[in-house]
């Protein structure tokens, strides 16, 4: 995995125990999918990332529910890896039952890759040859975004390093942002604000230029990204009264509200059942 080490790694596998059953990954993804999120870990720490489905360490039904409901298709493509790859040594009767599982995820998935890589396994008989496909056709957009992503790295080390002024920065940032859309891991990306947000060697200024950039994200990710931003700990109040202006000048109400709701579950305010329960009242969190 290329400069990912510094993401905080965390068993994926297993949740909380709640209503005195094992909560596993499989019910906190579907909670993540009902409330339009990305995916996170089961514990709410970082988002999931494609390197997480290299192994055998996640448990089948949480890779199936990755591959159906996964807002980004990059990791939605990394969860057939592992359960394709377990098929071929399955009995017939266990086959059976994931090649049906396989079909729902050709009809269901919201990813279109997802889609035509289920069918191809499908029509193979899971062959090897296929399997090894996917991976290729997978590795062959994570490289070259990843390899982007570290160039932006050392651009943000010169930030830092008081070597580059704010507005090349923010024309890097961009730039950056343009070229690994739709192929760098959604998490990665997360990562990478994370780092600049939480610097005290950034400007102040350079962040809220920042965050005027992400105002204009899809509704999504926006809320994804801005959340995280509030809920930093040690977050400066001139900070979070600048995007509390920001967003009530130039977002909806609804749109403000799903941003409030998130950056209250990231702070432990409200668990994932609770802002379940906020959104289904208000009716302020999309579901899909």
């Amino acid at each position: 995995m290329a400069h990912t080490e510094n993401i905080e790694h965390v068993n994926v596998e297993y949740g909380a125990v709640e209503k005195g059953r094992a909560y596993d990954l499989a019910d906190h993804f579907i909670a993540c999918a009902h409330l339009g999120r990305y995916l996170t870990v089961a514990g709410n720490t970082r988002f999931v990332i494609t390197d997480d489905f290299k192994g055998s360490s996640i448990i089948p039904e949480a890779a199936a529910v990755a591959a159906v409901y996964s807002k980004d298709p990059l990791v939605a493509q990394a969860a057939l890896v592992p359960l394709s790859g377990a098929i071929p040594k399955m009995n017939y009767r266990t086959r059976d039952k994931y090649e049906r599982l396989f079909q729902l995820i050709e009809e269901q998935t919201l990813s279109k890759d997802v889609k035509r890589s289920a069918r191809w396994l499908l029509e193979s008989r899971f062959r090897e040859s296929e399997i090894k496909m996917i991976e290729t056709e997978l590795g062959d957009k994570l490289t070259p975004a990843r390899h982007r992503y570290r160039k932006f790295l050392s651009v943000v080390k010169r930030l830092m390093d008081r070597q580059i002024g704010t507005n090349s920065f923010v024309e890097e940032f961009n730039d950056f942002t343009l070229n690994v859309a739709g192929k760098l891991d959604f998490g990665i990306y997360s990562f990478c604000l994370d780092s600049i947000f939480r610097s005290l060697r950034v400007p102040e200024t350079v962040k809220n230029l920042l965050v005027m950039e992400i105002i204009k994200f899809p509704s999504m990710i926006r809320r994804e990204l801005i959340s995280n931003i509030l809920s930093y700990p040690g977050q400066t109040r001139d900070m979070v009264n600048f995007i509390d202006r920001l967003v009530s000048q130039h977002l909806d109400p609804e749109s403000v509200i799903q941003i409030d709701l998130l950056k209250d579950l990231k702070l432990r305010r409200y668990s994932m059942e609770a802002i379940s329960a906020l959104a289904a009242k208000s009716g302020a969190v999309a579901v899909h």
